[in-house]
């Protein structure tokens, strides 16, 4: 009988739940989208509800196709992070709709805090900016604008979380409300020196401790899955944030390693080992992972919008049918004829950090059409992540050697061509691109024995392909400097 792990990947537009074996061989897969709602300008909705149930529902499908000699040992999950859910802890339901990291209501609140001088000692306390995109000022909004929220919560009446925590208190049929460390930094409320929540930033923030789940390691004890699995019990043994699950995925164990994950969104992190350092280019620092109580920690840039680009052309210029179609396109044209887009659709996260930027594309003629608008798209994806590459490279002192992809984007050649192009250093493809997933898979065997350590994992990772940089100098000093250009008209609104 054959031994497997069910990971949970609980993303921004999607959840899927993939089997993998101990090897890393993805042995079943399902995916089902679920409703997104932008009930104002830069505001971004989910159902939690609705989550609950499309997993569950992707669980059920995963395992049924599994056969009687396979047998499933437990469950890792990972998750779209900074998505803040908040409940009543007796009858479990949600409080308001979960406001999604996207989301940029909060802006004003983080400026005031900026102004009365508060972002540095946040910022040396949780390695993060004073910005919407983290969770404890869509706490705050909450407790502010649903009625009776703010008394239920100071009398122990709700409880928060991130995804992996509602997911983990759903699952436990409420009997277990924790996240991991990964999660709990990415709050504005962890601080990563002391790793506990910080009182000082609850007080700041308004928020109860009361609200607050348990911080475990990435591999631990989060309790057993009674609930949604058809009479299945399975215990919960791993949990990170989506992209410190990719990090474990690529094997990024070792300082100076660096990975970048193409979903929703786009997220390099860069591994600088146990010691916490702040970024001089805005960059995050936050934790790459925890075992034994350890914290290992990781320079971070984010971009709010990669894939949602090319979910943007699809579902609302309606140029594209699928977003495997995008390669073929952008294959048709010998350059990009001066034409960007600067995908500023919620503001631009590291390392310009603009919440009130928003989208453009400059350079269009007559003679522009699809296939100039899907390059566009994936050509900001490569130059974002060259702006972050550049603030990493300064932050460390040395240029990292090679940059790990994976998500959902990459599978598209033409874009890791480009990516190696404009950041200037090969990229690696590995061969199995759902690292997330499988990070989340690699955590749940840890803490059940499948595997003995960090280099264990280490000896899984393979490549599949490897593209090295081939664009002159001239041509990409020029690309360069048109997307600078671009950003700067996106920043001035």
């Amino acid at each position: 009988m054959s031994d497997l792990i069910l990971a949970i990947d609980q993303g921004t537009t999607s959840s899927r739940a993939i089997v993998f074996a101990p090897d890393g061989r993805m042995v079943a897969k399902a995916q089902q989208e679920f409703s997104q709602h932008f009930p104002d300008d830069g505001w971004v909705e989910h159902n939690p509800e609705e989550i609950w149930k499309v997993t569950t529902q992707v669980c059920r499908d995963a395992l049924d196709q599994l056969s009687d000699d396979q047998r499933v040992l437990g469950i890792g999950i990972t998750n779209q992070r900074e998505t803040t859910v908040v409940w009543d802890k007796t009858t479990g339901t949600p409080t308001y709709p979960a406001i999604v990291w996207q989301d940029r209501r909060t802006a004003d609140h983080c400026r005031r805090l900026a102004r009365d001088g508060l972002e540095d000692d946040t910022r040396a306390r949780t390695g993060l900016l004073l910005d919407p995109y983290f969770s404890a000022t869509k706490i705050a909004w909450i407790l502010d604008n649903v009625e009776d929220a703010r008394a239920k919560a100071e009398r122990g009446d709700l409880l928060f979380g991130t995804m992996d925590t509602w997911l983990i208190w759903k699952f436990t049929g409420g009997k277990v409300h924790a996240t991991d460390a990964t999660n709990a930094s990415r709050t504005l409320l962890y601080n990563i020196n002391d790793q506990c929540w910080d009182p000082v930033l609850l007080e700041r923030f308004g928020i109860p401790e009361a609200m607050l789940p348990e911080v475990l390691d990435c591999a631990a004890d989060f309790g057993t899955a009674l609930e949604g699995l058809d009479g299945i019990e399975l215990p919960i043994a791993g949990v990170a944030g989506d992209q410190q699950a990719a990090v474990v995925g690529q094997a990024c164990f070792e300082p100076g390693m660096i990975k970048s994950t193409y979903g929703t969104g786009c997220f390099a992190l860069m591994n600088i080992g146990e010691t916490p350092r702040l970024s001089q280019h805005r960059l995050l620092t936050t934790i790459a992972y925890r075992f034994d109580g350890k914290p290992v920690y990781a320079l971070e840039g984010a971009i709010f919008v990669a894939g949602a680009a090319v979910q943007w052309l699809r579902d609302k210029l309606g140029i594209i049918k699928s977003a495997e179609e995008t390669e073929a396109l952008a294959e048709s044209l010998s350059s990009n004829r001066g034409v960007y887009l600067v995908p500023a659709f919620t503001g631009l996260g590291a390392p310009h950090w603009e919440p009130d930027a928003r989208a453009l594309i400059c350079g269009l003629t007559r003679d522009s059409g699809r296939a100039e608008l899907a390059r566009a798209a994936l050509e900001a994806v490569c130059y974002q992540t060259r702006d972050l590459f550049k603030a990493m490279e300064e932050d460390a002192g040395e240029r990292p050697e090679t940059l790990r992809v994976d998500g959902g984007m990459v599978a598209n050649n033409w874009l890791l061509q480009a990516l190696a192009d404009i950041v200037h250093v090969p990229v690696e493809r590995p061969d199995i691109i759902e690292t997330t997933a499988l990070g989340a898979a690699r955590l749940a065997g840890l803490q059940l024995g499948l595997f003995g350590d960090l280099n264990d994992l280490a000896q899984h990772w393979s490549l599949d392909r490897r593209c090295e940089p081939q664009l002159g100098d001239q041509e990409r000093d020029a690309m360069l400097k048109g997307w600078e250009v671009a950003i700067e008209r996106a920043r001035n609104g």
